[in-house]
């Protein structure tokens, strides 16, 4: 028995062989049937486990082992509800045994039911602890007491810094409270201390991405993966990640596996439709999105979703289907905005504008009571780079930072053309599109010693070092920061040619760090009428970012803010940044085209007029939009809901009276 146990991990058919011989001698021993059935399963044969663990389980009801083996042989063998009615049986009859809890929370996490995950993920914590010293911070995480969990555990680590098991636990208190970055570093601490704890390194990667480092996150799912090449939660992280690395084809038929297994995982069928959108599959995408409508007809995401296709319309009973959910007294806020920003796009298509704006309306203002911005912060932010960031500055840093001249960087606010500049340019046989690459985002933050409460906006200029740290970087430090952008940011490039796009509409806010680490990079501006553009944004959903979009004056005041930065970035760096207008660029496409790559130092290339047949993957709510030849329908749209709009003018001021110039500020 112990030498077939010890095969198990490493040669499982042998273990079979050695246990059926113990079964030979002693017919029906439960150690030995147990053992077969363990072997078969890892081998990868789960009917043939099952044979041998169901009979088990039915001839030992109070054996808690047996069930949870059984209950691994069913997720194996695609059976979500019996694994998970068997797994349940064996923490019922032995509520200490960790694995189990853990297989559990999985199940719950793939069916969508993300709190009773982390009440059994809550539960595998407690039961993995043995030592009587973390037994209450164990406790007081299954209660949901995160603050008295957290203060135990750090007045046990004091004592023994290297617990691995307190710093995991940590680690999934700070996740619960969003601080990430603490996690990160729990959790890196806890695999160099152990780097067998797998279950600490399936948090690490989950973190990772969250982090937006998926690039390293997708090297510890591989680790894993070598592993245990059938484990469907890592399977389905690794869809994730995957999707935000660019690789697609890999995601979808990861996805299109997942759903075989749990073909009722309404939020499954939701990142399925986000790859098949983003890969130009739209009419998959909205049958996905209506499977999961069918699991969850309460999911607001999976209708926004649709609406956030653009070229989408719904039908009455989906409308209709809709308000009903809003009429729920029992709907989660998220759901309820989602509702209603997916209303406002339905209305709007039927030029019901006074509906659509209450939609959008009720959308923002609960969307925004979630979030964390103070207008003032940006504006601070913005006077603090024009104090710094002269032409004296950039002069006697001539010279500064890494000579590649690969990045093209497509800055401004959203929904102001940025991502048809993009598909333009992506077009052109030397120049590769990507997506919003968060990389910069990362340098900053490293810059400005890791991300604050409330990262996803600059913090107040008095509160963050990342502008002091600007103006003391050494020749060396510039050079430095653009050749880890450039490390940074190799795995999303796919193919051989020479320059890259990189459209993140906020690094407006970095152009100085983009000229002194990487002072050959291009700079694009995309710029839209402020009322079209800031309208626009503030009917959009963003995924992350963009905090200052749900509220018609913080819009206002934050495209004022990039105005008047993008204005002293003309004066202080001559030249650096090209300009295209979206009025320009519809009304004059091939002239505006022509200039932008004369900018860029590209020949003109007549596959750029044609940039709605470039097929490649896009990931911005525009993605199904610039898949169209140019059209100017959006240009004035605004105007039909201009009875509503006046703090918006109010708050763009001498910015609105004076498009396309600029005010002297």
């Amino acid at each position: 028995m112990e030498h077939a146990a010890r095969l198990l991990q490493n040669d499982p058919a042998m273990a079979a062989e050695q246990a059926s011989e113990i079964l030979k001698v002693a017919p029906g021993h439960p150690p030995a049937t147990l053992l077969l059935g363990m072997a078969w399963r890892i081998a990868g044969d789960a009917r043939r486990s099952l044979a041998v663990l169901e009979p088990l389980a039915r001839g030992q009801p109070n054996w808690a082992k047996a069930h949870y083996e059984l209950g691994l042989a069913r997720a194996d063998d695609t059976q979500p509800e019996a694994a998970l009615r068997a797994l349940q049986r064996a923490v019922a009859l032995d509520p200490m045994l960790p694995d189990a809890w853990r297989a559990i929370g999985d199940q719950f996490t793939l069916a969508g039911d993300v709190s009773r995950a982390d009440a059994a993920y809550a539960q595998h914590v407690r039961a993995s602890t043995r030592d009587p010293r973390l037994l209450s911070a164990a406790a007081a995480l299954v209660d949901g007491k995160i603050a008295e969990a957290e203060a135990l555990l750090r007045a046990h680590l004091k004592q023994c810094p290297t617990d691995v098991a307190a710093l995991r636990m940590l680690a999934e208190v700070a996740a619960r409270l969003a601080r990430n970055n603490d996690a990160e570093l729990l959790l890196e601490r806890c695999l160099e201390l152990s780097p067998g704890f797998h279950v600490a390194r399936q948090q690490y990667a989950l973190i990772l991405n969250r982090r937006n480092k998926p690039a390293a996150a997708l090297r510890q799912i591989e680790h894993l993966e070598a592993l245990d090449p059938r484990n469907i939660m890592v399977r389905n992280l690794k869809a994730v990640i995957l999707a935000r690395l660019g690789g697609y084809a890999e995601a979808i038929e990861i996805y299109g596996e997942l759903l075989k297994a749990y073909p009722d995982n309404p939020k499954i069928w939701l990142s399925y439709g986000h790859t098949l959108a983003t890969a130009g599959r739209d009419r998959d995408a909205i049958a996905a999105y209506r499977e999961s409508i069918a699991r969850a007809p309460q999911l607001g995401e999976a209708f926004w979703s649709l609406a956030n296709l653009k070229t989408f319309r719904f039908s009455d009973a989906e409308k209709t289907a809709m308000h009903a959910q809003l009429a729920r007294r029992d709907l989660s806020d998220e759901d309820r905005y989602h509702f209603d920003f997916a209303l406002g796009k339905a209305h709007e298509d039927d030029a019901r504008y006074a509906d659509s704006f209450r939609h959008y309306l009720c959308a923002n203002e609960l969307r925004r009571t979630r979030l964390n911005y103070d207008a003032g912060d940006t504006s601070a932010f913005v006077r603090r780079s024009k104090e710094l960031l002269t032409a004296e500055f950039f002069a006697s840093r001539s010279g500064h930072g890494a000579a590649a001249a690969d990045p093209i960087f497509i800055v401004g606010m959203p929904r102001a053309g940025s991502t048809l500049i993009e598909q333009i340019l992506a077009s052109h046989p030397s120049v590769e599109g990507t997506m919003e690459l968060p990389d910069l985002i990362m340098i900053v933050e490293t810059l400005s010693g890791g991300p604050k409460p409330g990262a996803g906006k600059p913090q107040p200029a008095e509160e963050s070092p990342y502008l002091t740290v600007l103006g003391t970087l050494s020749a060396g430090a510039c050079r430095q920061l653009g050749e880890d952008y450039l490390v940074r940011t190799r795995i999303q490039r796919k193919t051989s040619r020479p320059l890259f796009i990189d459209k993140m509409p906020n690094n407006f806010l970095h152009v100085g760090l983009i000229r002194l680490a990487l002072p050959n990079a291009k700079i694009i501006d995309a710029r839209r009428h402020p009322m079209a553009c800031c309208f626009s944004a503030f009917k959009q959903q963003f995924a992350e970012g963009h905090r200052y979009s749900y509220s018609l004056t913080d819009v206002g005041r934050y495209y004022r803010d990039y105005v008047e930065l993008m204005q002293h970035f003309d004066r202080a760096i001559p030249g650096t940044v090209h300009r295209v207008f979206y009025e320009n660029m519809i009304a004059d496409t091939e002239t505006e085209i022509a200039r932008l790559l004369a900018y860029c130092g590209l020949p003109f290339d007549r596959a750029c007029l044609r940039f709605h047949e470039n097929e490649r993957p896009v990931r911005t709510a525009s993605a199904q939009q610039v898949r169209r030849p140019i059209y100017r329908d959006g240009i004035e749209h605004w105007r039909h809901y201009e009875p509503w709009l006046q703090p918006l003018k109010e708050s763009l001021g001498d910015v609105l009276d004076s498009y396309p110039e600029t005010p002297h500020f």
